[in-house]
């Protein structure tokens, strides 16, 4: 069968999504060399790390962190965008499976029972076909399993909701940023709240600029009594 996969793979090569170089039978999504040297962060277990230090005063959050750096023209950047733009939900299973194993480790994220995406609108989510968030937790939630040998984390994506359409904030400054996420999400009234009385939430999204639409999540989510909340990315966009 190995032998098969492997001719399979020479006939029609995968690419890695970060290098674009042909994978090998055993590789899934982004080829080993690019696991080993994208640029990771730690900050897991950094308990005042930088994304953590982004949420100071703005939402009551229990731990912060990101896994990869994103710097513009990066191949961190290529994952996100086959991620986000090209259909390549294989490397938000991947890259979420990692961060979930990593995370179920380190103070802060290892009691986790429930992981909630941040909602895309629904007619972007129409647009695109899926959430890149969901996805990303969806891996997440794997690794938790695989780690902790047990069943994964309840990836929740009921809970909230986007009631409005924002615009790109990819050229916004920082309170642009903030006054344009201001109202955005909403607890959904027909979930059940009573059932994540206390428990730890996961916050997920794909990358961490200025934290704006992570701050609007978090505080709408801790509206709910007796839970905790923590935030977790794929990327974050360093200054």
């Amino acid at each position: 069968m190995s032998l098969f996969s492997d001719f399979i793979d020479l006939i029609y090569p995968r690419p890695c999504a970060a290098c674009y170089a042909p994978l090998y039978s055993s590789e899934n999504s982004i080829c080993t060399l690019c696991k080993y040297k994208l640029p990771q962060t730690g900050f897991c277990t950094e308990p005042d790390n930088p994304v953590f230090k982004t949420f100071w005063g703005r939402a009551n959050i229990k731990a912060a962190t990101a896994y990869y750096l994103f710097q513009k023209g990066s191949k961190v950047q290529r994952l996100v965008h086959q991620l986000k733009y090209k259909g390549r939900k294989d490397v938000g299973i991947e890259v979420g499976r990692v961060m979930g194993i990593e995370l179920s480790h380190a103070a802060g994220f290892n009691k986790i029972n429930t992981i909630v995406p941040v909602p895309l609108h629904r007619t972007r989510q129409n647009q695109r076909g899926y959430n890149q968030a969901e996805v990303l937790s969806q891996g997440i939630s794997l690794g938790y399993q695989n780690a902790q040998n047990k069943k994964p984390s309840l990836v929740c994506n009921n809970i909230l909701y986007r009631s409005a359409k924002t615009f790109t904030q990819t050229k916004k400054g920082r309170f642009a940023r903030w006054e344009n996420m201001t109202g955005v999400f909403k607890i959904n009234p027909k979930f059940n709240t009573r059932s994540l009385i206390h428990n730890q939430i996961l916050l997920v999204d794909d990358v961490i600029t200025t934290g704006s639409t992570l701050d609007a999540c978090a505080n709408t989510l801790l509206q709910i009594p007796n839970i905790t909340v923590s935030i977790a990315a794929m990327a974050y966009a360093c200054k």
